[in-house]
């Protein structure tokens, strides 16, 4: 009788599992708050993200009506980063993945 051969189940789930980790794309959420004037708002996500005048308007009308809106959808390390900007005049936000 002759030995089964090792099947590698475990890591190629495991494997799979990593892929969906990191192609789940992350979000950064900003949430209204009665602080912050729309002026403050629009600018520091122009300095964080890069958008335009109309995209963070738009943006910023969208968390202020709705009480929050997504400001960035990709990679974890960039909502960091955004998120570190926006942080620097303590705006409400949150990573979700």
């Amino acid at each position: 009788m002759s030995e089964p051969k090792p099947v590698q189940v475990e890591v190629l789930e495991a494997d799979a599992e990593t892929e969906d980790t990191t192609a789940t794309p992350w979000r950064l959420i900003l949430y209204d708050d009665d602080i912050h004037t729309f002026d403050e708002v629009i600018e520091q996500l122009m300095k964080a993200t890069g958008c335009s005048l109309s995209v963070a308007e738009e943006t910023t009308w969208t968390v202020h009506n709705e009480g929050k809106a997504t400001v960035y959808e990709g990679e974890f390390e960039e909502c960091l980063r955004i998120d570190s900007v926006l942080k620097e005049i303590q705006l409400i936000t949150e990573i979700k993945g």
